[in-house]
């Protein structure tokens, strides 16, 4: 049996970035995948905030830099927002997960592919997982929003999702290829809204809901089609996903085990941001599982613990959103002081004052 210092399910961003940590630190690591390559069937639409650009360099080619963002009401009429200071990132996700499997691979991890982790055994010096024949002294679980790793020891687990639907346009001629154009509406997204995201190469389009409404990215599709005109386009591919919005798990760790990512619940509430967490807190996971092991240092999840945002505002939005502000609320609001004083709350976060509108402002 092979024996690891640290053994990581799911080649996910905060896996690959955790594996990179701890093997540079000198921990013989593993990384366990479902998937038959990183990057395979991915569920994300990857678009970085710029304090995740900021956590992790990634290379440019995999990248583009979307400075605005045009917010449509239920009517279709818009508000322009931008930050001289602040910028957004979407990518080709795929090819950046499978980068940053590269980047693990070369700092020393080891990366199995197409083999599903499904059981593991406590002992006396960590954890057996005899279908893989090894042994790790440290078992961390990225798997995703429904976490065999949480299962199997009885961490916490999520309890509240988005649902997401998406499809990856060629290219769409008529979309603002500057801005991050964002829909609000209940009817067709409930909880949370629809997106147009020009990326790198090509463009996505989703839209995501609460709990207990389906989403209808045909009805969007057909409600913003003079915008954009989706039925000329031609689909590359088609997604799903769950998205975490409860908050974060408890417990999230146990002796020698603990949880990041998706499967941790370390995605905000409000946004369904979870890119940046995973950058942050999986470095910092392999950072100080290899301090733990190597060099004398505290438990991880003591310092883990003291570090992780608690999004009690945000849960509370969540819950708001959830019940879903009616569409005459968001046509009557869209142009006012106070909706565009909250949009750049949320999308640039307090930042420098707003930039000159474009032309287009509504």
């Amino acid at each position: 049996m092979r024996q690891f210092d640290l053994i990581i399910v799911g080649a996910s961003f905060a896996g690959l970035i955790c594996a990179r940590a701890a093997a540079l630190r000198g921990l013989r690591t593993m990384v366990i995948e479902a998937k038959p390559e990183p990057g395979a069937r991915i569920h994300t639409t990857g678009i970085l905030v710029k304090e995740a650009a900021d956590e992790i360099d990634t290379p440019a080619e995999f990248s583009r830099s979307i400075h605005g963002v045009r917010l449509y009401a239920p009517s279709l009429k818009h508000i322009d927002l931008a930050s001289r200071d602040y910028y957004f990132q979407t990518t080709d996700t795929a090819a950046l997960i499978r980068w940053l499997a590269d980047e693990a691979r070369r700092a020393g991890a080891d990366i199995v592919c197409g083999r599903k982790f499904a059981h593991a055994a406590r002992t006396g010096t960590g954890f057996d997982l005899p279908q893989f024949e090894v042994a790790t002294r440290f078992l961390v679980g990225a798997d995703g929003a429904r976490s065999t790793v949480a299962r199997l020891f009885q961490l916490g687990r999520n309890t509240r999702f988005l649902t997401g639907l998406e499809v990856e346009y060629e290219e769409l001629p008529r979309a603002d290829p500057d801005l991050l154009h964002c829909f609000l509406d209940t009817r067709l997204a409930r909880g949370y809204l629809a997106w147009v995201a020009p990326a790198p190469g090509f463009v996505q389009v989703g839209l995501a809901t609460s709990e207990g409404t389906k989403p209808d990215l045909k009805a969007f599709l057909a409600h913003a089609e003079a915008l954009f005109g989706f039925s000329q386009a031609r689909i590359r591919e088609r997604r799903s996903g769950l998205i975490p919005c409860g908050g974060p798990v408890s417990p999230f760790a146990a002796p020698g085990l603990l949880l990041i990512g998706d499967a941790a619940g370390h995605v905000s509430p409000l946004t369904g941001g979870g890119i940046r967490l995973a950058f942050r807190f999986g470095r910092r996971a392999g950072q100080l599982i290899a301090d733990h092991l190597l060099r004398q240092g505290p438990p991880p999840e003591h310092a883990l613990a003291r570090e992780m945002p608690g999004f009690g505002k945000k849960l509370l939005l969540r819950r708001i959103m959830d019940y879903g502000p009616p569409n005459l609320l968001y046509d009557l609001a869209i142009g006012t002081p106070p909706m565009r004083w909250f949009a750049r709350q949320v999308y640039f976060h307090r930042r420098q004052p707003e930039a000159p509108p474009r032309s287009g402002d509504g």
